[in-house]
């Protein structure tokens, strides 16, 4: 069976490469220090499951203070005017690789479960979304190699002049998405709910939604992460208040509640997935470019959430 921890070595394989790389790359004056962050991220994939809790803190101690002493500067990229040349050459031939992703992640998704290889499935169905991800990527670099007639050494460069401009953010939605588990684990929710009811005196659901989605906004924007930021606020304010004080519907209080928290995704650099990527693709001269566009419809979504909430979410 394919499992999670097989994506987790193939991605290990790819930062060690591109570590590697930066090694060897005599123009830069930081390449030690570049390769060493990406080397210790590479192995925090290839061996993090296997290290214990501290040795893997240790190593996230590491990376920040790699990140804090500078990393050398990602390469330039080629000419627009042989981009252009490219694209003219290659034509929509560029689409077929990316599009080769999305299409089998959805295969993979819906029929994973019908996959077998003798009496044992094959993909690890708890985590067949991110294994057909892998499969996907694997496809779609092949595709790429094969329609494009690139050099082999393309891709690797490519990437990771991509992860170099990206730089240490990279590394956010990894250690964001396990911030929220800690917070819950260690009681965080209660702490928040208990401040929240002292500063704001809860009398009505109208007071209650409003804490609550706009907490959700501003936590997600703390911790880069809605799904991190989702356990404290429920915990704290969703459940206890608006569902037991006052009735709510936990189902709609839920839903709206994540797209509160996706609000603040679209307000802040620390969802460098969303925000901080987009820009170094596009190489934006200004590294929030992306977020300063959102903001006003980030704005607007949250109000809208909160008015859903406040009319449907005591209908029951």
């Amino acid at each position: 069976m394919i499992t999670l921890e097989h994506v987790y070595i193939l991605t290990g394989v790819m930062f060690a490469m591109f570590a590697c790389g930066r090694a060897l790359d005599r123009s830069s004056r930081r390449r030690w220090r570049s390769a060493a962050f990406w080397g210790t991220y590479a192995l925090s994939f290839l061996a993090g499951s296997h290290l214990p809790d501290l040795l893997n803190g240790i190593l996230l101690i590491v990376l920040v203070a790699l990140a804090a002493s500078g990393l050398a500067a990602p390469d330039a990229p080629s000419a627009p005017a042989e981009r252009l040349r490219a694209a003219q050459r290659n034509g929509n031939l560029l689409f077929v690789p990316a599009l080769t992703i999305p299409v089998v992640v959805l295969l993979g998704a819906l029929f994973a479960k019908q996959l077998h290889s003798g009496a044992a499935m094959l993909l690890e169905p708890a985590h067949a979304t991110l294994v057909a991800l892998a499969f996907a990527v694997l496809l779609a670099l092949a595709l790429g190699y094969a329609l494009l007639r690139v050099p082999l050494v393309a891709a690797l460069r490519e990437g990771r002049r991509l992860m170099e401009a990206v730089g240490w953010a990279a590394v956010l939605p990894q250690t964001l998405a396990s911030l929220g588990a800690v917070f819950a684990a260690a009681g965080v929710g209660n702490v928040v709910g208990e401040l929240v009811t002292k500063a704001i005196p809860m009398t009505n659901g109208f007071t209650s939604v409003i804490t609550y989605t706009f907490g959700m906004a501003v936590f997600t924007i703390i911790m880069g992460n809605a799904f991190a930021a989702f356990p404290v606020m429920t915990a704290g304010i969703g459940l206890p208040l608006i569902v037991g004080r006052f009735g709510g519907d936990p189902v709609i209080m839920a839903a709206l509640g994540m797209l509160s928290g996706f609000c603040g995704t679209l307000m802040t650099p620390m969802a460098a997935n969303f925000n901080i990527v987009p820009a170094a693709l596009l190489e934006l001269p200004d590294r929030n470019g992306v977020i300063k566009v959102q903001i006003p419809t980030a704005l607007m979504l949250l109000v809208a959430n909160t008015a859903l909430m406040t009319m449907f979410v005591f209908r029951r």
